[in-house]
């Protein structure tokens, strides 16, 4: 896997300058904006962000706190975070798989070097919705995966309503889901991430 730090769209990126101390010397802020891939560590973070999002509609989330755990520790380059002067305001999760469509499989493994990449999912935190900042987040999530080469697809599930959202991000629409939870029937999405040869050849990769 390449090394992550060397891609340009993972580094931090300064929305405003450092503000200056009344003798001209630049204090030490934190960078009002700033992507990069999770750690077991952001778990936490992850987990509130998940649980107010989700268990208010669904009444359940995606991921647990330990099957975060678990994914941030396998697969740490399959994640992205987006914070804000260190806080954590939105984030992707992802693993990989080796099969053509999701089986309830797929929801707990990570199978190392198969093609697709799972999204389990993709939260913002409750004060920064309405702003755009998931579509912005999946944009910068789909560059990210297109310098991983072995990836080819990206795959998730959803519920109608989110059909529409998702389709503005690339995804295209592949039929109901084999997966559900509970009551809950989804709706299986994909977005192909080979195929951008251009957009491969400028990003740095």
């Amino acid at each position: 896997m390449p090394a992550l730090g060397a891609l340009p769209f993972l580094k931090p990126v300064h929305l405003r300058s450092p503000r200056s101390s009344p003798g001209g010397q630049r204090r030490h802020t934190l960078p009002a904006s700033e992507f990069r891939c999770l750690s077991p560590e952001d778990a936490t973070s992850v987990f509130e962000i998940e649980r107010e999002a989700f268990i208010s509609v669904s009444g359940d989330c995606p991921l647990h706190l330990d099957e975060i755990r678990h994914f941030l520790n396998l697969c740490p380059e399959l994640s992205l975070g987006w914070f804000e002067e260190g806080r954590l305001v939105a984030f992707i999760i992802g693993s990989l798989w080796d099969q053509d469509r999701l089986t309830q499989e797929a929801l707990t493994l990570h199978t190392p070097r198969g093609p697709a990449v799972h999204i389990h999912v993709l939260a913002v935190h409750r004060t920064f919705r309405q702003q755009g900042k998931g579509s912005i987040l999946m944009w910068r999530y789909l560059q990210h995966l297109r310098c991983l080469p072995f990836v080819r697809r990206a795959l998730l599930m959803c519920e109608d309503f989110l059909v529409p959202f998702y389709q503005k991000c690339g995804f295209e629409a592949l039929g109901p889901c084999e997966v559900s939870v509970g009551e809950l029937a989804f709706v299986e999405m994909q977005h192909r991430v080979r195929g951008h040869a251009l957009v491969r050849r400028n990003s740095g990769c």
